[in-house]
C-alpha cells in the first residue's frame, strides 16, 4: 500500500516538473508550441494539454492566446517562468549531486570561449585533463564574449571563459585567471621592427590590424590611445588572431594582438615587439552561473587551467553574494601572467 502511495507521489511530482519544463521551454522557443514540441521529441497537442492543466491548477493564465496560437506571456506567466526556472535548475542540480556521488569519473564537461583561448591557452588543459578523466567528454562552444556569457548566464554551458562581458551578467560567478598584455607584429623590412622604444604616437603613425571591439581586451587598447590624445587608423578588424596575422604578411598595417597569439618558430615570417608598457594588462575570467553544482571533476579543471583556484577558493566565490564580497576573496591573490 506505501509503495503504490509513494509511486503515486513520484508520478504526480514528475508531472508537474514536466508541465513546468513545458512553460520555461515555450517561453525561450518564442512561444512557438510546435518549435518547443520538436525539441523536446514530443507532440504538440500534449505540450498544449500540460499547459492548459497546469494553468487551471494554478488558477490563473500563463499564456495570452488567439485562437490556438500564444501571443504572449502574461504578467503572473513571467514571474511563474522565472520561478520554473529556477526550479528546474535545483532539479537538474539533484540529478548532478547523484550522478556525482554515484560515478565521479564520468560525465561530461561544456567551455564556452572565445578563438584565442581555444587556440593558445587551453590546448595543453584539455589534454591534461582528458589523460586524468578520459571518460568525461568535453565540449567546446566558440563565440562572441557577449554570446559566451550569455551561453553561461542560460546554464547552457557550465563554464565560460573569456576577457570582456562576463561583468554583464549578475548571475555569474567570476573567478580571475591570469594578466596577460600584447604584442605589436610587423614583417621583418617594417620600420617598426627595428624600434626598441616603441611609443603609441609612433605606433598610431600607421594603419593598424587588431580585434573587434569587444574581442580580447580590446577596451584597453582603444582606451590607452584616447587617454594620450590619439586616434589610430583601424583599417582591419578581426575576431582571430590567426586572421589577423595573415593580414600583417600581406602589409596590410601593423598588427596588435595578445602575447600569447605569437609563436616565433610558427610566425617566423613576423617581429614580435613587446607593448606591455604601452597598454594597461587585461585578466581572463572563468565564469559559471550561480548556483550551478560542481562535479569533482568540473573543480579539477578549473584548477588545472588557474593553479590559485582551489576548491576552498571556488567555494568562498560561491558564497559572495556581491561583485565587492569576490572581490575580497581575490585581492590578496596575485595573479600570475601569461
Amino acid at each position: 500500500m506505501y509503495i503504490f502511495i509513494i509511486k503515486s507521489y513520484i508520478h504526480i511530482l514528475n508531472m508537474k516538473i514536466q508541465q513546468l519544463k513545458y512553460i520555461w521551454e515555450i517561453a525561450n522557443h518564442g512561444l512557438n508550441v510546435s518549435a518547443t514540441a520538436e525539441s523536446l521529441f514530443t507532440s504538440q497537442p500534449g505540450i498544449s494539454k500540460q499547459v492548459r492543466m497546469l494553468e487551471d491548477e494554478l488558477d490563473v493564465q500563463i499564456f495570452q492566446r488567439n485562437g490556438k496560437h500564444l501571443t504572449e506571456v502574461t504578467p503572473a506567466g513571467r514571474v511563474i517562468i522565472d520561478m520554473a526556472g529556477e526550479i528546474l535548475d535545483k532539479v537538474e542540480g539533484v540529478k548532478r549531486v547523484a550522478d556525482d556521488f554515484s560515478d565521479k569519473r564520468h560525465g561530461s564537461l561544456s567551455i564556452a570561449t572565445t578563438h584565442t583561448q581555444a587556440r593558445y591557452v587551453l590546448p595543453r588543459i584539455i589534454q591534461d585533463f582528458i589523460k586524468l578523466y578520459p571518460d568525461v567528454s568535453l565540449h567546446m562552444h566558440q563565440g562572441t564574449p557577449v554570446q559566451i556569457s550569455e551561453l553561461a548566464s542560460k546554464g547552457t554551458v557550465d563554464f565560460a571563459i573569456a576577457t570582456e562581458a562576463l561583468e554583464l551578467f549578475d548571475n555569474l560567478i567570476m573567478m580571475p585567471c591570469y594578466r596577460w598584455n600584447r604584442s605589436v607584429i610587423v614583417t621583418h623590412d617594417h620600420p617598426l621592427a627595428a624600434n626598441s622604444s616603441l611609443t603609441l604616437e609612433a605606433l598610431a603613425e600607421y594603419p593598424i590590424v587588431t580585434y573587434v571591439f569587444g574581442f580580447t581586451g580590446r577596451s584597453q587598447l582603444d582606451y590607452a590611445f584616447r587617454k594620450a590624445g590619439l586616434s589610430p587608423r583601424l583599417v582591419f578588424t578581426a575576431s582571430d588572431a590567426d586572421v589577423i596575422k595573415t593580414y600583417v604578411k600581406m602589409n596590410l598595417g601593423v598588427g596588435i594582438v595578445a602575447s600569447m597569439a605569437y609563436d616565433p618558430v610558427i610566425d617566423k615570417e613576423l617581429v614580435a615587439i613587446d607593448a606591455s608598457h604601452l597598454f594597461d594588462a587585461s585578466v581572463t575570467r572563468i565564469g559559471f552561473r550561480r548556483g550551478t553544482f560542481l562535479r569533482g571533476y568540473m573543480y579539477e579543471f578549473i584548477r588545472q587551467f588557474a593553479p590559485h583556484l582551489t576548491q576552498d577558493i571556488v567555494q568562498q566565490s560561491m558564497q559572495a553574494v556581491t561583485r565587492y564580497e569576490l572581490d575580497e576573496i581575490f585581492k590578496n591573490i596575485d595573479l600570475p601572467d601569461y
